[in-house]
């Protein structure tokens, strides 16, 4: 049996160190805004949607700069 590794020696949590458990797709921002798939696609051609990046041909979002965005827009609308 496998000695257990505290998460300090455990090479995948170094890795991992600070990257969220699962970025957000296209469709996952569709589903937590209540938006049209178009809708987050027209944010980002027209660079006023939360950041993105691709991996490979995938289009992913970091959960954190989602949460920042949205952030923004609700101080925007306070001011």
């Amino acid at each position: 049996m496998a000695p257990k590794r505290s998460p300090e020696t455990d090479a995948r949590a170094t890795l991992r160190g600070g990257l969220p458990d699962r970025y957000l797709t296209p469709e996952d921002l569709t589903t937590l805004l209540s938006v049209p798939l178009e809708t987050v696609y027209a944010w980002r051609k027209k660079r006023t949607g939360p950041p993105g990046f691709r991996i490979g041909k995938h289009l992913r979002y970091e959960p954190a700069a989602v949460h920042a965005w949205i952030s923004s827009l609700s101080e925007h609308e306070a001011a």
